[in-house]
């Protein structure tokens, strides 16, 4: 492992305020050369440079980690498993379900989950919209799905009765106004990603049962 991009992560983390142990950062270098090595063939993220890839995903999902709780989360859109993967590895107590409708994406997800024997994560290939389960989910986060309304009416039947959502989003002010009838705000919180200058943010909120718009 590149000692550099080690000591990239460690800094982040450090500057972050979070703690993660010698072997969950090892498990997060392994899972960003195996992101790196799949990127070349199937096109998984468009970022190439795997500095940045330390910044823009790992520390960028990391960053959230402080603000969210315990218990069974659904990660929507998770593309090349960001956040939910990244999250699963810093927090092995809870569990996860990754959905994403890219079969070339949950392929590589449940590959990585294989190579870094992450036993807290399931991954399902479908469209939200489309997608059956019978679990509900203490937390529902994104990471730029989608806008934040469409977001909300797509996945606010998958919470238990007191389920939250998360929303990871750049400036999120011209989103809220599409918000169901039923959905509420509860904070905005900033984010100060190590290595990356763009605005990031995570929208923190919950839906009640009733008045569905």
């Amino acid at each position: 492992m590149c000692t550099s991009l080690a000591q990239t992560l460690q800094s982040g983390i450090a500057q972050l305020e979070i703690t993660l142990d010698s072997d969950k950062q090892d498990r997060l270098l392994d899972y960003l050369v195996l992101l790196s090595k799949w990127n070349k063939v199937y096109n998984l993220t468009s970022i190439r440079d795997e500095h940045q890839m330390v910044s823009h995903h790992l520390l960028d999902s990391l960053a959230v980690m402080p603000h969210l709780w315990a218990g069974h989360w659904l990660d929507v859109g998770c593309g090349a498993g960001l956040p939910g993967l990244v999250l699963a590895v810093a927090q092995p107590d809870w569990q996860f379900t990754l959905l994403d409708s890219n079969s070339k994406k949950t392929g590589f997800v449940q590959q990585a989950l294989i190579e870094l024997e992450l036993k807290n994560v399931s991954v399902c290939c479908s469209r939200v919209e489309e997608w059956q389960t019978t679990e509900r989910f203490d937390g529902i986060i994104s990471r730029a799905f989608s806008e934040l309304g469409s977001f909300l009416r797509s996945t606010q039947h998958f919470r238990v009765p007191q389920g939250r959502w998360a929303a990871m989003k750049g400036a999120p002010q011209r989103e809220l106004e599409g918000l169901p009838g039923n959905c509420r705000v509860e904070k905005i919180i900033p984010l100060h990603v190590p290595g990356l200058s763009a605005a990031r943010s995570l929208v923190l909120g919950i839906c009640d049962r009733c008045k569905m718009t």
